[in-house]
């Protein structure tokens, strides 16, 4: 029996960010269709239930009439997989006002609740801002032992006992449980980890990445339950499968002393080779490099950029200065960096105001944004 375990997947997020209104528009389209295509290769490979462990919307508010429609409709079309929904934080409680809900989507609320499968029990309940060790959200959890139990969940797991923060939850006071999985929604990457001798413990991370925040592989987790023998060592494998769009990525490439456009470029064309066209990537150039060091990110965006669907570059390069080496320099460079030296200042805060007075004085842009 197959399962899968998707979370956050904020469909009507804007999108707006780090894009202009056309690539906006086309990645709100390719968010939503993920989900579409995700729900088409659970009803292709006879996945029984989609664990929805929070945030399908991103602001419940304003949720878009449209989004909310075609979520809808692509369940009822999958009529034989069933969709179990927990809240988010996200979601709010406006997504089926003045909609019929479909027979084969799920709800949970603010109390445990249960829908069983055969030899699996899928146990959830909606987000909880707080859920510390007092309250009834640990006791009231009873299972069964002689089942599988995947308990779904969106909340940030803490190891330790006690109220982690908002919407936290304890792993400790979740062991021995006779908890099989612990599908958990919150946080946009994927992870996992042993919850006790009987189960684990997974984030499957949102199924694409939205911003910088959020880089790396994205998709949702593969649940598989032998039927034959659904109690064997093996009880759930579960395999997290890629599958966005596209993919977010940042790429660090250090610097070190004097570096020309052209060393530069081949370090920058060497960093980009292995990473497909399709995808959106921020470059932070970071490292000492000397005074003579000309770093000019918007040529650098404008000699590479066609070669993405998105590019950015950074710069948090910080400026190689030994200040023994303008003890007897006469210059007004000279004088401003001893000035700044004989200040009390964190030695980061030295560099970055030398940097910025170095530039001034060379007459350079002094890009401060980071």
């Amino acid at each position: 029996m197959k399962f899968i375990h998707c979370a956050d997947l904020h469909l009507d997020s804007k999108m707006e960010t780090n894009l202009d209104r056309e690539k906006a528009a086309e990645r709100k389209s390719e968010l939503f269709d993920t989900f579409r295509r995700m729900v088409s290769y659970a009803d292709d490979n006879g996945v029984r239930a989609v664990i929805i462990a929070g945030d399908m919307f991103d602001t419940a508010e304003n949720m878009q009439l449209r989004i909310k429609r075609r979520v809808l409709s692509v369940m009822r079309e999958a009529h034989d997989v069933d969709f179990l929904y927990i809240k988010g934080n996200h979601d709010g409680k406006l997504f089926l006002e003045n909609e019929e809900k479909p027979e084969n989507l799920k709800l949970f609320s603010d109390s445990w609740t249960s829908y069983s499968y055969g030899s699996v029990v899928i146990t959830g309940r909606d987000y909880e801002a707080c859920a510390g060790e007092d309250s009834d959200f640990y006791r009231s959890l009873d299972l069964d032992g002689d089942k599988i139990n995947i308990v779904a969940l969106h909340q940030t797991a803490s190891r330790y006992s006690g109220n982690g923060g908002e919407g936290s939850i304890s792993l400790s006071l979740l062991k021995d449980k006779n908890i099989d999985y612990l599908a958990l929604g919150h946080l946009h990457s994927y992870s996992r980890g042993k919850l006790d001798d009987r189960g684990i413990y997974c984030y499957s991370g949102c199924l694409e990445g939205r911003g910088f925040d959020e880089c790396g592989e994205k998709g949702f987790v593969l649940l598989d339950i032998p039927e034959d023998d659904p109690f064997s060592k093996r009880r759930i494998k579960a395999e997290f499968v890629p599958f966005s769009y596209r993919c977010i990525r940042e790429v660090k490439i250090e610097l070190s002393g004097s570096a020309g456009d052209e060393e530069l470029e081949g370090l920058v064309s060497k960093a980009l080779s292995d990473i497909p066209e399709s995808d959106l990537v921020r470059v932070v150039l970071c490292g000492e490099v000397d005074e003579n060091t000309d770093i000019d990110t918007e040529y650098l965006e404008k000699r590479f950029g066609d070669t993405f669907y998105y590019l950015k570059f950074k710069d948090e390069t910080r400026l190689l200065i030994r200040p023994e080496d303008f003890m007897n320099d006469i210059s007004l460079k000279g004088e401003f960096i001893r000035l700044v030296s004989e200040k009390k200042l964190k030695r980061e805060d030295k560099q970055e105001i030398i940097m910025m007075g170095l530039r001034a004085l060379s007459h350079r842009e002094i890009d401060i944004w980071k």
